[in-house]
Parts: structure tokens; C-alpha cells; sequence
């Protein structure tokens, strides 16, 4: 366990926080006007872990085999829980929307995943980092719109509605990137599967 790792480690203990405080601030005595600045400081905590664990694992050689396939996992777990809590009102995200997400976070990873247990290293793509930005700046948006709608300056329609529209944007580019992801490393993914039909025959 190295300072990276509990960078990581920190991000998947407050992923479930975002969810509860969203969902139960009324039992938690947090007033609906406070709960969107909350929820961005909650958003702040996994934005800022996120970036410290990749810049510690380079700058103090910290990088290790576990981090590649852990830090990954762990910003798909924060960030997918982010969106499935938005599906809850008032946001109330399509679950379609969250669907996405974990579909192609689930194929991108074990694809990864299997083919470092097979030691074939899979580059990271330009457009996965766009993704976590665009995911990012969504997350941290669709709270700020809380905070009008709180003061009742701003419609639950309207925020739904403006909310679906920049979510939107984050699952086209996600779906996107993982094809590109696949893409990219085709020459990999078909060795894998070249492997994976000679051990059969076997």
C-alpha cells in the first residue's frame, strides 16, 4: 500500500457517500439548499484524488501492475455511482444513461484486464482521458444547476431537461471512446482472441 494507492482507495470510499448524501439529506438533517454544495465538494474530493494518485504513482515511481488495473476500476466505480445517483430526483437521468457507462467501462476493463494477465499492455487512448473530463465537467455541472433549482429559481423540468441533454454529451463520448479504445488496439484484442481459440483446441 503505497500514498497512490490510498489516493484510490479514498475515491471508492466516497463514491457511495455522494449516493447517500443525495438521496438521504432530509434523514441527515442536510437542507435541500445545502445539498448542492455538498455534493460538489464530495465531487471536488474524487476529482482531486483522481489526478493526486496518477501524478504521486509518476512523480515518486510509485507505478505498479496493481495501480494500472486498480485506478481504473475505481474512477469507473466513482463516476458511474455519480450518475446513477443522478437518475434520482430531481435530476432523474435516464437509467439507460448509466447502462452505457457501465457497458462500455466493463468491456474496455476486462479487455484490459485480460490481456495484462497475458502480458500484452494496452495503451491508454487520448479520447479515455477526454471521456473522464467530459464525464467530469458534467457531474460538476448538473450539481451547479442544483443550486437555482434550490432556490427555487430554476424548474425541476428545466433542470431535468438541461441535465439530460449535458449527460447526453458524456454518453456519446464515452460509447465513442470505447470504440475507439477497441479500435485502436485491435491488432491486441485479435491476438487475444487468436490465443484464446488455439487453448480451446488444446
Amino acid at each position: 500500500m503505497n500514498a497512490a494507492h490510498c489516493c484510490t482507495f479514498l475515491r471508492i470510499l466516497v463514491s457511495p457517500l455522494f449516493f447517500f448524501v443525495y438521496v438521504g439529506h432530509d434523514a441527515l438533517g442536510i437542507s435541500a439548499k445545502t445539498l448542492p454544495f455538498l455534493l460538489l465538494l464530495l465531487l471536488a474530493i474524487l476529482e482531486l484524488s483522481d489526478a493526486l494518485d496518477g501524478y504521486i504513482a509518476r512523480r515518486y515511481n510509485q507505478v505498479t501492475d496493481f495501480g494500472k488495473i486498480f485506478d481504473p476500476m475505481a474512477d469507473s466505480i466513482s463516476r458511474i455511482s455519480v450518475f446513477l445517483t443522478f437518475t434520482v430526483e430531481p435530476v432523474h437521468l435516464p437509467l439507460a444513461f448509466v447502462f452505457a457507462f457501465l457497458y462500455r467501462d466493463s468491456i474496455v476493463s476486462t479487455l484490459r484486464t485480460v490481456c495484462a494477465f497475458r502480458g500484452l499492455a494496452l495503451a491508454a487512448r487520448p479520447s479515455g482521458k477526454l471521456k473522464a473530463v467530459i464525464q467530469a465537467v458534467a457531474a460538476f455541472t448538473i450539481s451547479l444547476l442544483m443550486i437555482p433549482h434550490a432556490f427555487g429559481e430554476l424548474s425541476s423540468s428545466s433542470l431535468q431537461s438541461i441535465s439530460y441533454y449535458i449527460a447526453a454529451i458524456a454518453v456519446a463520448h464515452s460509447l465513442v471512446s470505447g470504440i475507439d479504445y477497441i479500435w485502436a488496439n485491435r491488432p491486441y484484442v485479435a491476438q487475444l482472441l487468436s490465443n484464446s481459440s488455439i487453448e480451446k483446441k488444446n
